[in-house]
Formats: structure tokens, C-alpha cells, sequence
């Protein structure tokens, strides 16, 4: 079947739907393809919580959490930074805030209004929305084949083809790596997929997993191997979930890897030095039980308390420097990370050096690669979205040089 576009995207994330709006405005056919039965599911799940686009920290600082991928992906978020993903919201009409925390989200702090005006957008500038095609693959000429709606087989053979299939977290979402191997196919080097921004399993005890599943540790510093990070995580029957630990991610993973589980330490109090601690565990007690007093004269939380609890088996030191050094750092184990179907996103992907400086694949000219398909992770806190959008934007003006010369 003939297809009339210059350009087709697979995939309909946020990737891919930036890529196509940049493209059209540019004056390109573009249709896109994607799997599920409507777009940008995994975006809409981001924004249940409330929607997360970016985060107003300095720039250089920003890129810093990209870690090993910086250096590929620093142009393209130059070049498409916050202040860009903020203006182009406010262009669809949602208004943007900054938190107390830095983080960037749309007032309504939905997901829903912005992607309802955005597909309204791509539809203004012609662009086509293909549902419930799943690509299979290319023939042996090159043509993109798709499994239709019908199960009918579809062809298109576009004069260059954004792929932004998304990593493989949240599967149910559309997200489940199933192009792997058609890439390796191609020769293409995909790194495996592992999760990221996932919560840390940790064998509690039955009683203690009972009381405190559900229960905040707020205002803690999380250590291992050196790095630490400071946030809030929450206690649930399988271990922790939250903010801190999933910055944590990539070393608890290569510790687990390395030594088939991770030791973390938790400081309940990062706010006070071991000393000062201990000085004020030098109050007596009097006839006050210890949770009490520890609630009291420390401010712990009765999940704090009960973290220490289960940290020493129920036999807390007495003495106010070990106490208070126990406080400092709690030792846990994890055991593993929880997987792929919960994680928010994953590590692995595409080899960045698998692709060139527009983001297309070297083995596959006039192939590009977007969004989460490429092998690069960062916190939660906005850098997702916002290197999902950025190289949405850096393919697009790929596959603009690319359709120039060819």
C-alpha cells in the first residue's frame, strides 16, 4: 500500500509525538504508528500522580544526571532545555509552575489537557495517527511491515523513519522492548534492558511489614558505596519505594550484580551530626518507654523507630553514641530491585554509539532513534520527560539534514 508521507514515526510517546509536530511544522508528511490502541499511555500514567515535565534547576547542574549518557545527550538538551519544554507547554495553553522542590508541572497537574490539545495540534498540521499497529519489522527491499488492526499485514516505505518505542518499564503500557530483536537483527548493539527508578526489595519481618507498609520516612539520607542522596521513601511490604531509592538505582544495581545484593545505610536524621545526636540522647530517660523517648528527644517517627527495631533484631543499644550512630546509619539489605512491570523506567536500550550525532542508527541510514529506546537513565524529578522531548526534537532536525542530502 502506498503511504504518502515523507517521514513515519513508530510510536506515539512523547518522543515520538515531538518529533512528528516538528517535522510537520517544517512542512513534512508525517504519520505515526503505535501499537496500543491510543497514544501516549505511559505519559498519561506519569501525570496520574501529577505531571512531572521538567525541573528548574540550573542548567549545568541538570545535566549532570544523566551520569554515563551525558555526553551524547548534553546537545540535544542544550539545544531543547527546560525553559524550551515549558514555553512549549504554555503554547498549548497549560500553564507551568515550579515547586518547592524544583520540579516543573503544568497548574492543572494533569497529563490529560496537554496531550488532548497536543494530539489537536498534530492534527492541525496534518499529521496521521495510525492505532494498533504493531511493526514487525522490514522486509528484504527495506519496507517497514505492520501488523494491522485486522491482522492484515501493512507496508510503508517513508523516505526516513523516526523509531520511539519506548524502553521496556511498565510493559502493559506498550513499553515492553518486543523491537529488540529487530534491531539486533540489523546488526544494531542493544545493551539489556534492567529497571531503573525501581524500588528496593528488603525481607522485613511480618509484624514489621504489617504495621509501617504505607508508612513515610521522611526527611532521610540514603548511603551506599559512597553515594548518597537525600528524599523521602516509603515503607511497603516488599521494602522501599520512593524518591531516594530509585536515585540510587544504578548503584544498588551494580551492587547487586556484583555481589547478589546491596548494603544501604539510612541516616533518620541527616539534619544533625553524630555528635549533636548523641548530646541529646544524653537526656534521661526517666520512666518514659523508649519509642517515647526517641519520639520525644529526637523526633523520630513511630516508623523511624520501628526501623531501628528491625534493624538490630529489637536490641537497640542503650548508650547515647551508639544510638546515635545507630540513628546515623541503619544497615539494610537489598536483596533485589523490583522489576521491569513496576519499574518507571528502564536502563539498557540502543548502544549510544550505535547511533550518530543526529541520532541515526549507523547501521540503518536514514533510521533515527528517540526517547527511552536509547541506553540512558536518569532520576525522576523531570530529566525523563525532559530527555524524552530533547531527543524527540534533536531526531527530528536528524531526519530534516537527512531528507536535505538524500
Amino acid at each position: 500500500m502506498a503511504d504518502s508521507s515523507d517521514i513515519v514515526i513508530i510510536g506515539a510517546g512523547p518522543a515520538g509525538l515531538i518529533a512528528a509536530e516538528k517535522l510537520a511544522e517544517a512542512g513534512h508528511g508525517v504519520a505515526i504508528y503505535e501499537r496500543m490502541p491510543s497514544p501516549a499511555r505511559k505519559f498519561l500514567m506519569a501525570g496520574r500522580g501529577g505531571l512531572n515535565l521538567s525541573h528548574g534547576e540550573d542548567l549545568d547542574r541538570f545535566l549532570t544526571r544523566y551520569g554515563p549518557a551525558r555526553g551524547v545527550l548534553e546537545p540535544a538538551l542544550r539545544a531543547f532545555a527546560p525553559g524550551d519544554l515549558v514555553a512549549w507547554a504554555e503554547g498549548l495553553g497549560e500553564k507551568t509552575f515550579v515547586g518547592s522542590s524544583g520540579r516543573i508541572f503544568p497548574e492543572s497537574f494533569k497529563a490529560s489537557p496537554l496531550l488532548r490539545a497536543w494530539l489537536a495540534r498534530l492534527a492541525r498540521l496534518g499529521v496521521t495517527l495510525h492505532s494498533r499497529h504493531c511493526w514487525t519489522g522490514w522486509d528484504d527491499e527495506g519496507t517497514l511491515i505492520f501488523r494491522g488492526p485486522d491482522g492484515d499485514a501493512v507496508s510503508r516505505k517513508p523516505r526516513a523513519t523516526l523509531l520511539a518505542l519506548g524502553g521496556a518499564s511498565w510493559p502493559r503500557l506498550g513499553s515492553d522492548g518486543g523491537w529488540v530483536p529487530l534491531l539486533r537483527g540489523r546488526g544494531v548493539t542493544v545493551t539489556e534492558f534492567a529497571p531503573s527508578n525501581s524500588g528496593a526489595e528488603i525481607t522485613w519481618s511480618r509484624a514489621y511489614a504489617e504495621k509501617s507498609a504505607g508508612e513515610p520516612l521522611k526527611r532521610i539520607a540514603i548511603s551506599i558505596a559512597g553515594t548518597t542522596h537525600r528524599g523521602e521513601a516509603v515503607v511497603t511490604e516488599q521494602g522501599l519505594e520512593g524518591g531516594v531509592i530509585y536515585a540510587l538505582s544504578p548503584v544498588i544495581r551494580s551492587a547487586i550484580a556484583t555481589h547478589g545484593h546491596a548494603e544501604i545505610g539510612i541516616d533518620l536524621r541527616p539534619d544533625l551530626d553524630e555528635a549533636a545526636l548523641a548530646r541529646l540522647l544524653e537526656r534521661p530517660q526517666g520512666s518514659q518507654s523508649l519509642s517515647t523517648y526517641l519520639r520525644k528527644t529526637v523526633k523520630l517517627a513511630p516508623v523511624a523507630i520501628g526501623l531501628l527495631r528491625e534493624a538490630t533484631d529489637n536490641a537497640l543499644p542503650r548508650g547515647p553514641a551508639a544510638l546515635a550512630r545507630l540513628i546515623k546509619q541503619v544497615p539494610l539489605t537489598v536483596t533485589a530491585q523490583r522489576g521491569l512491570e513496576r519499574a518507571i523506567s528502564s536502563a539498557g536500550g540502543v548502544a549510544l554509539d550505535a547511533i550518530d550525532s543526529e541520532f541515526m542508527l549507523r547501521k540503518a541510514p536514514g533510521v533515527f532513534v528517540a526517547g527511552e529506546m536509547l541506553d540512558w537513565e536518569a532520576p525522576t524529578g523531570g530529566y525523563l520527560l525532559q530527555a524524552c522531548f530533547a531527543t524527540g526534537v534533536a531526531a527530528a532536525r536528524g531526519i530534516e539534514a537527512w531528507l536535505a542530502t538524500n
